[in-house]
């Protein structure tokens, strides 16, 4: 049976979004960018940036208090004057959450939660309690973007949390996965971008529809085995999206997580797979990543499973929104990649 998932309320402009450091406390080693990252927001979507209580307390006393982050997402979502949820930055230290958080409180109010990386562990939490849950940039990544917020990103955020229509996710024209320092004097200072090759059919020779879940595999490995990871019918039938970081996992790594899902049986009962532009990789890398996924799948007896590769909504820029829990389409014949139904009201 497919899942059902709670639509939260579309955000619009002039609503309060929470911004929740969940994941690190960096944010205020680099106070400018987070200034940036509510300017541009407020220009782009309209959006009001409101910190959570305990946001801006600093990455030592929020890694010494798990419970404090986690009371921070139960205050976001209790207060009815906050909106929406927007992860801050991501971390490696999400997992801690888990025996703070309280699902009931999530079903209970529904809101849209944004985020990627380290945040795939919320992200999952969301998708556990029953409500849609939205895999984009965090506020000081792409939406701190230096020199203002790309427009791909832009879109992505509107088609997805915004507009409560279903949408045919586009390629970007550029891409650039540049580091460039977080420093005042560069906030302003563009990175480059190159153009975009586009995206890559790994394999699948008919169309395939099913929700979508996933996250950043890395992180997705630390939640595996616990109390948090999703229950065997949230993966059945499902669109599987899955990213790596920055972290650079070896291609064979990444098999050996794939090899992992395929002994669940996750792939097995999955109706297709996006897999995001890897950062960091180099041609033959990408190459052998590629390897890597048609092995384990024909491992799995999945030959026949639809395989998208080369999406940007992970750690590249510009990154795209990934509404889990919607109803999504892949086509290897007419090339496309949609998104069926609304994951706002």
């Amino acid at each position: 049976m497919t899942p059902q998932f709670i639509r939260p309320a579309a955000l619009k402009s002039g609503d309060k979004v929470a911004a929740l450091s969940l994941s690190s406390g960096f944010v205020t080693e680099v106070m400018h960018r987070y200034e940036a990252g509510k300017r541009q927001i407020e220009s782009a979507f309209g959006w009001q940036i409101v910190p959570a209580p305990n946001a801006l307390r600093g990455e030592e006393y929020l890694y010494r208090n798990p419970q404090a982050r986690a009371d921070d997402l139960h205050w976001a979502l209790e207060n009815p004057e906050i909106a929406g949820l927007l992860s801050v930055i991501g971390g490696d230290d999400s997992v801690r959450l888990l025996p703070y958080l309280n699902l009931e409180l999530i079903c209970a109010h529904p809101k849209v939660f944004m985020g990627f990386s380290d945040a795939s562990i919320i992200l999952m939490q969301f998708l556990r309690a029953g409500v849609h849950a939205f895999y984009g940039p965090a506020l000081l990544t792409d939406l701190a973007e230096n020199g203002g917020i790309h427009p791909d990103v832009a879109r992505g955020v509107s088609q997805a949390a915004i507009a409560a229509v279903p949408f045919t996710v586009q390629p970007n024209s550029t891409w650039t996965e540049q580091r460039q320092a977080w420093l005042p004097e560069l906030q302003e200072t563009p990175r480059q971008f190159a153009s975009s090759e586009g995206w890559t059919w790994l394999q699948g020779e008919r169309p395939a529809e099913g929700h979508l879940i996933g996250g950043c595999l890395e992180v997705l490995d630390m939640l595996n085995g616990t109390s948090g990871w999703p229950e065997p019918e949230l993966w059945y039938g499902a669109i599987l999206a899955f990213e790596t970081s920055e972290d650079v996992p070896p291609p064979a790594q990444v098999g050996y997580w794939l090899r992992n899902f395929a002994v669940q049986g996750i792939l097995q009962n999955a109706a297709g797979l996006v897999w995001a532009r890897p950062r960091g990789y180099t041609p033959q890398m990408v190459q052998d990543l590629y390897g890597w996924i048609k092995k384990v799948l024909w491992e799995a007896g999945r030959e026949d499973l639809p395989v998208l590769a080369n999406v940007e909504f992970g750690h590249t820029s510009p990154q795209l929104t990934l509404p889990l829990g919607a109803r999504a389409k892949l086509d290897p014949v007419a090339g496309t990649f949609s998104v069926l139904e609304s994951a706002v009201s």
